[in-house]
């Protein structure tokens, strides 16, 4: 397929549904891991006998740490945007990010993404605009949302 192709194809799927990630568990260990990896060491999210004591009655997670799982979970199985024809996808950017409810630890989220823009840069360089809405399992408010652009490189 020609790169004029693959770019139509893709705009003909600009403000659908392309996928729906597997469910991530955020347990203590996870949220651990990455507080010492960005040295983010807040009590609320590491201090499990003293987070019990404050608002949330329990530890939470960074928002950060459920930015950091997109690129997973864009790739999980259920995703069904077809990348046969990229050669490569780098991070181009954030457009808009809203943390809008914590995540409790021993939570599940997940990514319900939808294609809202397609922009081809040259031939072969199409940047691809995705809503991401992450879901809390069990909950009625998302946990956050974020506008996140990448550069697919095409074959």
């Amino acid at each position: 397929m020609n790169h004029r192709a693959v770019v139509e194809k893709m705009r003909s799927m600009i403000g659908q549904e392309i996928g729906v990630s597997d469910w991530f568990l955020i347990d203590q260990k996870r949220i651990n891991q990455f507080c010492e990896c960005t040295e983010d060491n807040q009590w609320i999210h590491t201090d499990v006998e003293r987070a019990a004591q404050g608002p949330y009655g329990k530890t939470i997670a960074p928002g950060f740490l459920a930015l950091s799982l997109i690129s997973a979970m864009s790739k999980s199985k259920q995703v069904a945007f077809d990348t046969t024809q990229v050669e490569m996808l780098l991070n181009y950017g954030l457009n808009k990010v809203r943390f809008l409810n914590p995540i409790f630890v021993d939570s599940r989220i997940r990514s319900k993404m939808v294609l809202t823009d397609i922009e081809e840069k040259t031939p072969g360089r199409v940047l691809v605009t995705t809503r991401h809405t992450i879901e809390i399992e069990s909950a009625d408010e998302p946990a956050c949302i974020v506008e996140i652009v990448g550069l697919f490189i095409l074959k």
